[in-house]
């Protein structure tokens, strides 16, 4: 949520002083738990002493709850009880049952990071392949999504699956560190226009190359390629021709308001929409304190209708099944480079971006809804 800044803190916090001191600090990876799939959660959240909120006598269930970003070893999901949500899973723990619509699977994948830019290059592209890696500030606190953290209290970080643009490497902590840049020249329209710019431990993120983003099945009619989408079911299938070739579900945009009350406004878009501009990595700003929101590097962005909904990755819920965007189609990172790659037109990571002016279009997707 944007909104609320550093000039609500009139009184200055006692944590406050430390938590600036920190946010200048350069820091390594931590320790992260050894699981090959580590969860995280998305949202401070209850941990239940069965799998479900309420017992057979009706008594709340909760054992506590686990601030957000605490990471846990996903090891078996159990179908329990939420109701009216489709997401019936929760993950078990020794601790107890966690709803795994607020925990992100992730993964402990570090790097051997570069020691430099690549020859010849302004900067490269890099995917997190960690569960977080902390970030470090140059410059002054100027955006609404660095006021809210320090707001809350709550480090700044990039998470797995988001891709962000590096412009500088650096070695002058004892290890490499990579600077991020998402700036307003092609590279996420995003934070570098507030001066902000973050260093983090380079061995938390993978240096794309251009067989990451090599397009899928283009020998494919693009003509042949379409998708669908479904908001009754949630899910997402892609065809060439008759033949299913992807399958996964999504977050479609909500029906009802700030204030629970029932509207279209948020909705995804229903029809025949068109792919027209694609982009590795976005930030995306929209809304006010009541209804809205700041997330840089937002990843593998297919536009299909105006400049406001597209497919792309989202790291900040697993709650996929259900409607709850702002009108965007979610879909797992991994799941969104998938599209990214299948769909037309395809992009390179030297291009970064491509847009296409309508009647020019990219990959038909069909939205559909049943109506009652």
């Amino acid at each position: 949520m944007a909104g609320l800044g550093v000039g609500a803190l009139a009184f200055r916090p006692f944590w406050l002083d430390a938590f600036y001191e920190r946010l200048y600090t350069p820091k390594r990876l931590p320790q992260f738990p050894a699981s090959e799939i580590i969860g995280r959660l998305t949202d401070d959240t209850d941990v239940r002493k069965i799998p479900s909120p309420l017992d057979a006598s009706g008594l709340d269930t909760s054992l506590g709850v686990l601030r957000a970003d605490t990471l846990i070893p996903w090891e078996k999901e159990v179908i329990g009880y939420v109701p009216a949500l489709t997401n019936q899973k929760y993950l078990e723990t020794p601790q107890g049952y966690i709803w795994s619509s607020r925990v992100q699977p992730t993964r402990n994948l570090p790097n051997a990071p570069l020691g430099q830019i690549p020859p010849g290059q302004s900067g490269m592209w890099v995917e997190i392949t960690v569960p977080y890696v902390d970030l470090t500030l140059e410059g002054a606190v100027a955006s609404p999504w660095l006021q809210d953290h320090i707001a809350y209290n709550f480090p700044p970080r990039l998470y797995y699956g988001q891709v962000v643009w590096v412009d500088q490497v650096r070695q002058n902590n004892g290890f490499t560190e990579y600077r991020w840049n998402e700036d307003a020249n092609g590279h996420g329209y995003g934070y570098g226009a507030y001066g902000e710019f973050f260093w983090f431990d380079g061995a938390g993120a993978k240096v794309l190359t251009e067989e990451d983003v090599a397009p899928i099945n283009p020998h494919v009619d693009p003509n042949e390629k379409k998708i669908v989408a479904s908001v009754t079911y949630q899910t997402l299938s892609c065809f060439e021709g008759n033949n299913e070739v992807f399958f996964c579900r999504i977050a479609s945009g909500q029906t009802y308001d700030a204030f629970g009350v029932k509207s279209d406004k948020l909705a995804t878009p229903v029809g025949d929409l068109h792919t027209h501009w694609k982009i590795i990595s976005k930030n995306m700003t929209a809304g006010d304190s009541l209804a809205g929101y700041s997330t840089p590097a937002v990843p593998w962005n297919t536009f299909i209708h105006g400049d406001g909904v597209a497919i792309h990755g989202a790291f900040w819920h697993n709650d996929f099944g259900e409607r709850r965007s702002h009108g965007c189609i979610n879909v797992r990172p991994d799941e969104a480079k998938w599209i990214f790659r299948w769909t037309t037109p395809y992009v390179s990571l030297a291009q970064s971006e491509a847009r296409m002016t309508w009647p020019d279009h990219g990959t038909v997707v069909s939205v559909t809804e049943l109506k009652a």
